[in-house]
């Protein structure tokens, strides 16, 4: 690999990490239609390495009063806020890496072979966050704040999180959708997905390290991911306190259509 392709996919995976149009899918269709040799699962984690480090900087603060009120409440035996939200985001994590260690195999030498079924989960995904969003917005007269997100609704968005082990589907568009349809505001659900992404993809680094070759390509792929991380997640912080989710469904559906249009007729 060039370390060109390298820093355009290291700018593919900070951008499609975060917004909900599926990073992993984003990884094997771009290459897929400009011709490249697919880079593969294990450097597509070093990428996630770089992404995790972003919200790592960015939700340090955050994490940290999480887990210091799960300590503090052990010690005290008394329940607070950060304190049961930092279990509730442990609770979700497990959903989903179950399903990426039983299923590892599957996804690295089946499905992520298959370009058309990654490019109808994009689209399909699409569809349901742009009617998941519309009805939750009409649905919910008081949507639900970030402190006050239940055990439940964490385990759902948790189980939700496992089908995007399935490249297309992904991992901040299925639990932006299954907290949308729960009534969790658009801030709150997209805060959780950060501070979520944060155990599922050091499990996923955790699971692949073995495969890890530190290149130089490698390397620079994780500091650009890393940098336009960053950029990714304020643009999105910023971006759904007075938009919805319909662009980033349109664009999924765009993306899907271009795709299929190659595989039929290229």
């Amino acid at each position: 690999m060039s370390i060109f392709r390298a820093i355009i996919l290291g700018i593919i995976q900070g951008v499609a990490e975060f917004l909900p149009i599926s990073s992993s899918a984003h990884l094997i269709l771009i290459p897929y239609l400009l011709g490249w040799k697919e880079s593969g699962l294990a450097f597509d984690v070093a990428l996630h390495f770089g992404t995790m480090l972003a919200v790592l900087l960015l939700f340090f603060k955050e994490w940290w009063n999480l887990f210091i009120g799960a300590i503090k409440d052990i010690k005290t035996k008394k329940r607070s806020t950060e304190g049961k939200m930092f279990w509730y985001l442990i609770a979700a994590t497990i959903p989903a890496g179950l399903v990426g260690v039983l299923l590892d195999d599957v996804i690295e030498n089946v499905i992520r072979n298959k370009i058309w079924i990654i490019a109808l989960a994009l689209a399909i995904m699409g569809l349901f966050i742009f009617l998941g969003d519309k009805w939750a917005s009409k649905h919910y007269k008081k949507e639900t704040d970030f402190k006050n997100i239940t055990l439940k609704q964490a385990i759902i968005i948790g189980v939700s999180q496992a089908f995007a082990v399935i490249p297309g589907f992904s991992r901040s568009g299925t639990t932006i959708l299954a907290g949308r349809l729960q009534g969790i505001s658009k801030e709150a659900i997209t805060k959780f997905t950060f501070l979520l992404s944060v155990p599922v993809i050091c499990g996923a680094a955790i699971l692949k390290l073995g495969d890890l070759v530190f290149t130089k390509e490698v390397i620079i792929g994780i500091i650009v991911s890393f940098a336009t991380g960053i950029l990714a997640i304020k643009f999105l912080l910023s971006y759904i306190k007075k938009h919805d989710f319909s662009v980033f469904a349109f664009y999924r559906v765009l993306l899907s259509i271009i795709v299929f249009v190659k595989l039929i007729f290229f």
